[in-house]
């Protein structure tokens, strides 16, 4: 039943997904699936809380090069992971539902959780600019990226992907740190 409700949300976002299409390709009556969830909002939650495995996090020695395979990971991700098709739907309908939007900062935590640790390791070593975060960090790398895949629908190619990295450490980090090592 999570199977076929991911399934559908792959393919139609989160309006593609009612109770009685799910029952129709599981195979399973209504009164089952809702003996597991209460409300189409719980079976969405738990098929959604398995979307992808977290990302890594890289080690390389320095910031630079944690961020350039911070971003080249997500960029992957966005370019042929089935998260990056159903999240739009996601974010559009945690505007609405708290329980999705629950779902929503959950999914969007995890695939921060790399900025987390890689700007917690620069600070340490001295190379995050004062007073920059990791939010600074994530909004300045994943915001080129959301807005190629979601909007302009242009490339997300290795070119695009290590400008967007130059241009986040001339903007958090300290002077003289190097995107790639």
């Amino acid at each position: 039943m999570l199977a076929q409700t991911y399934e559908l949300l792959s393919a139609g976002g989160i309006g593609g997904v009612s109770i009685d299409e799910v029952a129709r390709r599981s195979g399973v009556s209504k009164t089952t699936i809702y003996r597991h969830w209460p409300s189409r909002a719980a079976l969405l939650l738990e098929a959604c809380s398995t979307i992808g495995s977290p990302p890594p996090v890289p080690d390389t020695g320095t910031f630079g090069g944690d961020l350039a395979a911070v971003a080249d990971g997500l960029a992957e991700g966005l370019r042929s992971a089935r998260w990056a098709t159903v999240l739009p739907s996601i974010v559009d309908a945690a505007e609405r539902d708290p329980d999705l939007a629950g779902l929503h900062a959950e999914l969007h935590a995890g695939l921060m959780a790399p900025f987390v640790v890689i700007s917690d390791r620069a600070r340490a070593r001295g190379e995050l600019a004062a007073g920059r975060g990791s939010a600074d960090v994530a909004a300045a790398v994943a915001g080129p990226l959301f807005y190629r895949r979601w909007f302009s629908r242009e490339s997300l190619d290795a070119a695009f992907v290590s400008h967007v990295v130059e241009d986040a450490l001339r903007t958090v980090a300290r002077r003289g740190v190097e995107p790639r090592t």
